[in-house]
């Protein structure tokens, strides 16, 4: 094993989570932050919460309030569509105006 390719190994590598719990490991770096450990974790901890770090659950929200809106535009746009066809189909034709005439 070639030793000068190698990283440096820290036996006593402190691990920070963001709600607080340090716990330490052995790593190729001295420090590790993390954003979720075994105290915080849903999973563990038995709660009911969104474990999001980046807005996925929010953009998903703001996608699905986009989506409805827009079938019930798409809705409405096709009603008009029906109405506007049922007008034209209780018109009378040329060929029907001048039969009444007689």
């Amino acid at each position: 094993m070639n030793t000068k390719i190698q990283p440096q190994w820290y036996e006593e590598a402190v691990v920070s989570c963001a709600c607080g719990n340090t716990f330490t490991v052995g790593a190729a770096k001295p420090s590790i932050k993390i954003d979720i450990c075994n105290k915080c974790h849903p999973y563990f901890t038995g709660e009911m919460k969104y474990v999001d770090t980046m807005g996925r659950v929010e953009k998903f929200q703001k996608m699905q309030k986009k989506a409805d809106s827009m079938a019930t535009a798409l809705a409405d746009k096709k009603k008009k569509q029906k109405e506007k066809e049922e007008k034209l189909r209780s018109q009378k034709s040329l060929k029907e105006m001048l039969l009444d005439l007689k």
